[in-house]
């Protein structure tokens, strides 16, 4: 990191869409030696000063080591930079969560950094039109290795487009990569270090330790972006069965909602039928009382001819008369108001029929909406998951990645330091060569000649000077750049830190929104449980109507439960074993001994129980009126 790498892209005119790599001889240190430079750049090191007193201010051991082994430094780039393209390739794709690109940048730079590793201490072959590096030979192997790997030599050999060994090795890279491969066989090709041997030099990567590391980088990345994914899908998996699953019972509640309103309509049929026929029996009845009532005038009055001679006998007929007479009236109007009660209540059930069912209709509705209503709470809440993920994982990059560039600040402005240190060095090294040229001048006339080399000796010392100052001027202003840059990624990373925050409350909100959803269906549901229960209500208020309807027809008043206590006629007291019973002809309540007869009446041809008084009568008035 003491020196600044000038990153290629690739460009349109390269095969596949790809950079092809600059091959330089390196600046020429003192040795004379030349090496590559990765990504079409060159490490350019500062020239070395014959005096001790102008050297460059990178520390003693790693320069003496950089210019003993130039191509460990290369290796150890070449790794970092394997390191950060797989490592951006691998979240990159995770973040997306679909397939990417040809043009994707990281892609091309994944590809770029894969070339170089592979081109790295490649031996010099002589061919027809001179020396060059073949980049295609290694990779022909691996079809020896691994017979798999044939299909996609062969395609790469059939492709027209391709008229060169580097075009080829490209394709290959690409081919490999697309069936999910390339790990696997650069491992195979790193394991045979023999024949590898015949193609690369002793240090390049290929034959060292950081080639199997790239490799154990790319299949390490495979598993664990296989893992996340299948993760991931088993959570999906269990989320949609629950839903599924909270779908199919409310779909069944729905189907026995709308099976117990089809039966409501047909018991509201039946009750309508019913109540037609209770206005038609009324109807006979009033004809029947009226009959009855015009009959026992004419009894009256011929009652009141015979008996004329006797007045207390006739004052006492009537009396009689008179008071039959308002009794019937008596009853014929309870009849009446009885008929009209029926009438009202009649009305009030055929609304609260239609209420309830305009009830269940909205109950359907608001069923279906949060249906609706729970499939995208689903669907946001499957989207902000992911989201919440992939922000957490990034917000950990991102505050890794921060603080990396902190560190990275603190080191340039150390160096910057040191950089204005040795400008100032400079500048008193200069000054003082200066002087002494001028007190050689003035001290030593008759040394003229000695003089005047030494004068040339320091003229090129300031040369050489001035070199160095525009060097390291150079360099001060590449690193003013690069901090510029860290900063304006630094503000990046803290505005994506705020949408992240952003995007964590509008996760919450929806979770709060889902709860609410949630305990409005539940409110839903109970509210159908209770509209069930009063339905049952309903029909147990029908039973007893069509009991009262049946003590109608016979003209009296149906007696309830919980008015009566004491059986009328014994007066004994009801308990479980004295059970209530109602006599079918006067509506009065007794118990089963005093009630334990049955007689067919005019409602009812089948024999129905009757209580003992009434049986009497009754077997009376058939004795006296045989017809």
């Amino acid at each position: 990191g003491a020196f600044p790498h000038h990153h290629v892209l690739p460009s349109e005119s390269s095969p596949l869409g790809h950079q092809p790599q600059r091959e330089h001889g390196a600046t020429s240190l003192q040795s004379g030696k030349a090496s590559e430079t990765f990504s079409g750049s060159i490490h350019a090191l500062p020239k070395v000063s014959d005096h001790r007193d102008h050297r460059t201010s990178l520390p003693e051991e790693w320069t003496a080591k950089a210019l003993r082994d130039p191509m460990s430094m290369e290796r150890a780039n070449l790794l970092n930079m394997a390191k950060l393209s797989i490592k951006g390739l691998i979240e990159s794709a995770l973040s997306f969560g679909r397939t990417l690109d040809s043009d994707y940048p990281p892609l091309q730079q994944f590809f770029v950094v894969m070339e170089h590793c592979l081109k790295h201490g490649l031996r010099v072959k002589k061919s027809f039109l001179g020396f060059n590096k073949s980049l295609w030979g290694p990779l022909e192997l691996v079809e020896k290795l691994c017979p798999e790997a044939a299909e996609i030599s062969a395609s790469v050999r059939d492709l027209p487009g391709l008229k060169t060994p580097l075009g080829r090795a490209r394709a290959w890279l690409r081919l490999a990569l697309m069936q999910k491969r390339l790990a696997d066989y650069l491992r195979l090709l790193i394991t045979r270090k023999d024949l590898l041997s015949d193609f690369y030099e002793s240090s390049a990567v290929m034959l060292e330790e950081e080639g199997a590391v790239i490799v154990g980088l790319l299949i390490a990345s495979i598993l664990d972006q296989k893992n996340y994914v299948e993760e991931l899908n088993r959570q999906l998996n269990s989320t949609v069965n629950g839903l599924q699953g909270r779908v199919d019972s409310l779909e069944k509640s729905n189907t026995k909602l709308i099976e117990e309103l089809a039966i409501a309509k047909n018991n509201i049929i039946k009750l309508q039928e019913e109540n037609q026929q209770l206005r038609s029996e009324n109807s006979l009845i009033l004809l029947k009382t009226q009959q009855h009532l015009e009959l026992t005038q004419g009894d009256v009055s011929v009652e009141r001819d015979t008996y004329k001679q006797s007045r207390q006998g006739l004052d006492q007929m009537y009396n009689e008369a008179q008071r039959q007479l308002k009794e019937e009236c008596q009853l014929r109007q309870d009849v009446e108001n009885e008929l009209v009660v029926q009438v009202s209540m009649k009305q009030e059930m055929e609304l609260a029929m239609k209420l309830l069912e305009k009830d269940i209709h909205e109950k359907q509705d608001t069923l279906i909406g949060l249906r609706h209503q729970l499939d995208e709470v689903k669907a946001i809440n499957v989207e902000m998951y992911q989201k919440m993920q992939s922000s957490d994982d990034g917000m950990k990059q991102k505050n890794h990645m921060i603080h990396r560039l902190e560190e990275k600040t603190n080191q340039i402005t150390a160096t910057m330091k040191q950089l204005e240190q040795r400008l100032q060095d400079a500048e008193r090294h200069r000054v003082s060569a200066e002087e002494g040229a001028r007190r050689f001048k003035t001290d030593f006339a008759n040394k003229a000649d000695s003089l005047q080399r030494q004068i040339q000796h320091r003229e090129r010392q300031l040369q050489q000077l001035e070199t160095d100052l525009k060097i390291e001027k150079e360099w001060r202003q590449t690193l003013q750049n690069d901090l510029e840059r860290e900063r304006d990624n630094v503000s990046q990373l803290s505005a994506q830190a705020l949408q992240i925050s952003g995007l964590k409350k509008e996760f919450h909100r929806l979770h709060d929104e889902n709860i609410q959803l949630k305990s409005i269906c539940e409110d839903q549901e109970q509210a159908l449980e209770e509209l069930g229960s009063k339905l049952r209500e309903s029909k147990l208020k029908i039973e007893d109507i069509k009991e009262a309807n049946k003590a109608l027809q016979g003209g009296q008043v149906w007696l309830k439960d919980k008015d009566a206590s004491h059986c009328k006629l014994c007066e004994k007291e009801f308990s479980i074993s004295r059970r209530k019973h109602h006599c079918r002809n006067c509506g009065e309540i007794f118990c089963n001994s005093c009630s334990d007869n049955e007689l067919p009446l005019p409602a009812s041809p089948k024999p129905v129980r009757v209580c003992d008084t009434c049986h009497a009568l009754l077997l009376q008035r058939c004795s006296s009126n045989p017809t």
